[in-house]
């Protein structure tokens, strides 16, 4: 179950709570933490579906590296309600080293486990993922 390439395993938990945004949108965001001691990829933070997305960019830490999904409603030109899941890769500029390098290497194939994401951030300081992005990137 471990990567080769950075040795993390994804907990059971992490693709299961996935699942549920994805499917049931009991969540509005997951925000997921590598345990380095465990080695393992686990669930920090689950965002209530009434959450904002002021909640969920206050959840990212300002200086260590995270992942997160975000389930990001919208509405088209055509005033249709659609909703996109955003994977964001957080590894702002003041994270260790050590760790910006863990998240990187480990980022592809953990993202490979979260099946139904449909795009990707990559932020390294909280402009890079502001709502006007998400729309951008929606649109």
């Amino acid at each position: 179950m471990a990567n080769a390439a950075s040795g993390m395993a994804v907990h059971d938990d992490c693709k299961l709570k996935f699942l549920e945004l994805k499917a049931k949108r009991t969540y509005r965001f997951i925000v997921f933490k590598i345990e380095e001691k465990q080695k393992q990829v686990v669930v920090e933070k689950l965002g209530e579906p009434a959450n904002s997305y002021d909640d969920f960019s206050d959840s990212l830490p300002a200086d260590e590296c995270r992942y997160a999904v975000y389930d990001f409603d919208f509405v088209t030109e055509e005033n249709c309600q659609k909703s996109r899941i955003f994977f964001i890769a957080w590894s702002p500029d003041t994270a260790r080293v050590r760790s910006k390098m863990i998240y990187a290497s480990s980022k592809d194939r953990f993202k490979r486990e979260l099946d139904g994401i449909q795009i990707e951030l990559q932020a390294t300081d909280p402009t890079e993922m502001g709502l006007d992005v998400l729309r951008s990137r929606v649109n």
